[in-house]
């Protein structure tokens, strides 16, 4: 193996020094959080292109964006403290469209990581309304005339006239682990990022939802502790690989009629086109299907339904007629791996077409298409991707994304038109672009940052020109030379197969060639995405600078499987996750081995989630190489996970038994020689604490000696007052003790 450099030049961040230097300590960076760069906080652009809004201290606040002076306070919420019960607390709002009226939410409560329930209230300037004075409610949301609410309320999907003040409830069989009107299921809010399950027609006469029926798929219960008696039980559906998922309906309600069309999903699809043999195949598997988004038509005549076989390589776009509910094919996607699922459509000319991205080619780029299914161009194409898709200004016929065009490591902001004639390149400082753009597109914030500059904020006018500088981060490079942070350097690693592999390294302060070191490695690895990149890499980048300064090198590798390389990179671990990705970080481990400054015996890897799978793979499967492991919430077995997220990777056990058992750390136990850390939160409802309990009984059946650390009722994230501070502490303690001390030869500490 070999290594060479990904570019002719080499980012580094250059070692800044000061005559009263200082050593980061783990309370600065996850108690006090010293080094926390100013973010801007969310904020949304008004109507007419030129204002937005920001949350400020229980209040709406509006700014001009060209001067950033505040223009106006749109609401207070503690003026209002009383009316109607409202405790006087805004925690999060929303405009109507004509932005006259406002729904505010108070008192939410988190159900999953995405879905919650609150008390929603509508502010006309005058008037604050409850929504729905019985109870909490999920999901409250404005027609398009911003006269009627639509939300859901014990699984029930309801909508309020503002006018009559009257409710109407649509749906009556919602029930608890049951039936589900009006948003998604636990899988569909984790796997397809979506849990509202509505949509109002554009002329606000319909309203299409989502209907669930779990009552089949099996049930999780984790158990939460606290001071009473006994403890919580929590209990929720949860589809694993190859177990019954909830059986899926779209409904279209017309508040006029009264009546509710059921939209046709089964196989008997008018206008159906001819397809290859292997695709032909998959859509006579839809019997079992997701429904990952439902959109309307601008002109409101149709429903826009994406259906996916189980498998999800095939996805078909149905137009649902609003009034029947039957449907016909508009546009079909195969692939021989699987497909992502994206919000990236678009319509153009009054409907008459639309923009989409997809992987067609082996990138994924822009398309632009008719009502018909019909190609009408490729917008984009290339040897790069398209990482994001910020909309189409129709009035001047362009369109605007994010790229990984001049390298997987940087992005940039590019607009097309979509004539396909030409491309401007919006911002291509060297690092990561991104853009949020005003509803005219007239202006826009870019945000920008590199490995070793927080991020900053700026606006700019349409054409590219500086207006202001909303937040720049300029104290962060003072608080770097305080603390003597050291060059982040990228580079490539060389398989002995050849592959070339994105890395980054950090090496010890005064770093002397002649001394061997110990290496630590990060990884996250899995499919699609990316660790390295010339972009802010937040409170990790602290924790990692101050291992370099406690005498570590720190190193950081993308294995295939990652993203921003085109499919074939990205899809090759399908049906065997861990394998390619596990040769790939143990290689990466062999060549920071061979370094005359590295020590072959001290080499340690970390990583949290399919990172905490990845460094159990590493430790176990090269137990020669890894002298210790840290696994924060791993997945150790994909039979435990969820059907949606595994089974597009792995298709389900029965179909794929030797890639689960040749890639799953639960059955690799016997082959611990290192040290190893295991790491979970036992209220993690999305990789259960489960995938810990069965590593630790596998651990103890080949008598392995193991370190642990479990945190009561934390979720995936392990957050919440000290607890960050706390696994921290842990890990840096375990890193000091395991690898930095201890001189035994790598691959002789268990018996």
């Amino acid at each position: 193996m070999k290594k060479t450099f990904l570019f002719s030049f080499l980012f580094v961040l250059t070692a800044l020094t000061g005559t009263a230097q200082q050593n980061i300590t783990l309370e600065e960076i996850w108690q006090t959080y010293e080094f926390y760069p100013r973010y801007i906080p969310g904020f949304e652009f008004q109507n007419d292109g030129r204002h937005y809004t920001r949350q400020e201290e229980g209040k709406i606040v509006q700014y001009d964006l060209t001067t950033g002076k505040q223009t106006n306070v749109i609401l207070d919420a503690a003026k209002l403290k009383g009316r109607n019960d409202f405790d006087g607390n805004m925690d999060s709002y929303t405009f109507g469209p004509k932005e006259d009226k406002i729904i505010i939410s108070s008192g939410t409560e988190s159900i999953y990581r995405h879905s919650s329930r609150a008390n929603f209230y509508v502010w006309d300037k005058t008037e604050l309304m409850p929504v729905f004075p019985e109870g909490k409610v999920m999901y409250a949301t404005f027609n398009p005339a911003a006269d009627k609410v639509a939300f859901v309320f014990e699984n029930n999907l309801y909508y309020k006239d503002l006018q009559t003040r009257k409710v109407v409830q649509i749906t009556e069989d919602g029930k608890q682990n049951e039936i589900i009107n009006g948003a998604t299921d636990w899988v569909y809010e984790e796997e397809f990022a979506i849990w509202k399950g509505f949509e109002w027609s554009p002329d606000g006469s319909k309203l299409a939802y989502y209907r669930f029926d779990e009552k089949d798929v099996p049930e999780f219960t984790m158990t939460n502790y606290n001071d009473d008696m006994y403890p919580e039980y929590v209990t929720f559906k949860y589809p694993k690989v190859g177990e019954k998922n909830a059986l899926v309906q779209v409904h279209i309600y017309d508040l006029n009629t009264l009546k509710t069309a059921k939209v046709a999903l089964e196989n008997d699809i008018s206008g159906k086109k001819e397809m290859p043999a292997e695709a032909e195949k998959e859509s006579n598997t839809m019997k079992e299907f997701y429904v990952p988004r439902i959109k309307w038509t601008p002109g409101g005549e149709d429903l826009i339904v994406w259906k996916m076989n189980r498998h999800q390589n095939y996805l078909q776009l149905l137009l649902a007629d609003a009034v029947t509910g039957k449907t016909r094919l508009l546009l079909e996607e195969k692939n021989p791996y699987y497909i992502d699922i994206h919000d990236n459509m678009a319509f153009v000319n009054d409907g008459k077409q639309f923009v989409w991205t997809s992987e067609n080619d082996g990138w994924n780029h822009a398309y632009l298409y008719d009502m018909n299914g019909k190609q009408v161009r490729q917008l984009t194409q290339g040897d790069w991707e398209v990482t994001d898709f910020y909309g189409v200004d129709e009035k001047n016929g362009k369109y605007y994304y994010q790229a990984a065009k001049k390298s997987p490591l940087q992005r940039e902001v590019y607009e097309g038109t979509l004539k396909g004639d030409k491309t401007r390149t919006v911002a291509a400082e060297p690092g990561t672009n991104s853009a949020n753009f005003s509803s005219t597109f007239d202006y826009y914030v870019l945000t920008h940052s590199d490995v070793s500059t927080a991020p900053s904020f700026a606006v700019y006018k349409r054409e590219g020109r500086l207006i202001r500088i909303i937040e720049d981060n300029a104290k962060m490079a003072k608080i770097q030379e305080k603390y003597n942070v050291q060059p982040v350097e990228f580079s490539t690693v060389e398989t002995s197969e050849g592959v070339k592999l994105n890395a980054y390294t950090i090496k010890p302060p005064n770093f002397d060639k002649s001394r061997q070191y110990p290496v630590f490695m990060y990884l996250y690895g899995g499919p699609g995405s990316q660790q390295v990149t010339n972009s802010w890499k937040g409170q990790n980048y602290w924790w990692f600078q101050m291992l370099a300064q406690q005498g570590f090198i720190v190193a950081c590798v993308d294995n295939r499987g990652t993203g921003g390389r085109g499919q074939e990179f990205k899809k090759m671990t399908y049906q065997q996750l861990g394998h390619y990705e596990t040769i790939d970080q143990i290689e990466a481990a062999k060549y920071f081995a061979s370094l005359p400054y590295t020590d072959k015996n001290r080499i340690g890897i970390f990583g949290w989630s399919y990172g905490g799978y990845m460094s159990s793979l590493a430790l176990l499967k090269g137990n020669d190489v890894f002298k210790a492991a840290i696994a924060v919430a791993p997945v150790t077995s994909w039979k435990w996970y969820d059907s949606i997220y595994t089974e597009r990777y792995m298709r389900t056990l029965a179909e794929n038994e030797k890639g689960y058992n040749d890639n799953s750390p639960v059955y690799f136990a016997d082959r611990l020689k290192g040290n190893y850390l295991l790491v979970h939160g036992m209220g993690d409802d999305n990789v259960h604490f489960q995938h810990t309990a069965e590593m630790a009984n596998a651990l103890i059946k080949a008598n392995k000696q193991y370190d642990t650390y479990f945190y009561p009722n934390r979720n995936h994230g392990i957050y919440g007052g000290l607890t960050r501070l706390h696994l921290y502490q842990k890990m840096t303690d375990f890193l000091e003790e395991k690898l930095m001390n201890d001189t035994t030869p790598v691959g002789t500490t268990q018996p």
